[in-house]
């Protein structure tokens, strides 16, 4: 009788409240109700992580699926409920579900040679390997559980993304994504027109290669300079040289010296037989400009004159 009792007591106490207060007691049950059932969409997220720049490191260590993904990719639309869907196994089998945005994260996309979209990888302590199998809940959760990915010949160690190459393809590719923000830069904030902006990035390249190359050129000299430079001899041969030239050249100065000498002195016999052959007030035959055949006939039949007389 005792629970009867208290059962009837309870149902009269609740039809006993007033109509605002029952009204009340809905909402605030309603409420609750929303939110215990919105607890587990909300947490969802949290198990699938993103990948950037600045934490790609982590994935070196453990197992971990990752998508490479864009906004504005069709077919990633489509794979991102099913990704989603198998983040949240994620924890269950022991693997690390995460996601890289290729438009915010360009060294990523070159440090993996990210060709189409989606693409997705499977990482285990390091070692790469690419997913080409289905795109679907129930194969992403197979191909872990089952270890299919064992069948896959992983990315060489060449192309691993920690390797030298593929960290100067991260700088190729955050620089192209650099110039390009300097790109929108001046043509869109400051107004620059479109082939402005071009001749200005080639004088940048322009004047940065001649720097770049004439670093190299003395980084080369410095780290490898020429053999002739390092011979005991070289110094020694190279001043002998200079002493041999030198003389040469003073010899060749002499000789030159010599030859106009002697010039001076014949033209100054030539000048005294001229004296005595030539008439008193008749200018000499050397100034008239005659050819040198007909003064010396004329010589010679000067002197045959003078022998006769």
């Amino acid at each position: 009788m005792a629970p009867l009792l208290d059962y009837k007591i309870g149902d009269a106490m609740l039809f006993s409240l007033p109509l605002r207060s029952k009204s009340i007691l809905l909402t605030c049950s309603l409420i609750l109700v929303i939110y215990l059932t919105s607890q587990p969409a909300l947490a969802k997220p949290s198990s699938l992580k993103e990948i950037t720049d600045g934490n790609w490191e982590d994935i070196l260590a453990g197992e971990w699926m990752i998508e490479f993904f864009a906004p504005w990719c069709p077919a990633c639309q489509q794979l991102q409920p099913m990704w989603n869907e198998f983040a949240d196994w994620g924890e269950d089998m022991g693997v690390n579900i995460a996601k890289v945005d290729v438009t915010e994260q360009p060294g990523l996309s070159g440090r993996f040679i990210i060709t189409s979209l989606p693409t997705i990888y499977h990482c285990k302590d390091g070692v790469f390997r690419r997913y080409q199998g289905a795109r679907t809940k129930d194969d992403f959760l197979s191909f872990i559980d089952e270890k299919k990915w064992q069948g896959i010949e992983p990315v060489s160690s060449w192309f691993g993304p920690s390797s030298f190459m593929m960290n100067t393809m991260s700088a190729l590719f955050k620089l192209s994504m650099f110039i390009r923000r300097c790109h929108n830069y001046l043509t869109e904030q400051l107004g620059i027109p479109v082939w402005g902006s071009y001749i200005i990035f080639g004088l940048a390249t322009l004047f940065s290669g001649l720097a770049l190359g004439l670093i190299l050129v003395f980084i080369a000299d410095f780290v490898f300079p020429s053999r002739r430079f390092n011979s005991p001899n070289y110094y020694q041969k190279k001043q002998t040289m200079e002493q041999a030239r030198l003389i040469q050249q003073l010899e060749e100065e002499q000789e030159a010296d010599g030859e106009e000498d002697d010039e001076d002195d014949e033209d100054g016999e030539q000048e005294e037989v001229w004296r005595r052959v030539s008439p008193v007030g008749r200018p000499e035959a050397r100034g008239l400009g005659y050819p040198e055949e007909v003064l010396r006939k004329r010589v010679v039949g000067n002197r045959e004159e003078e022998e006769d007389s």
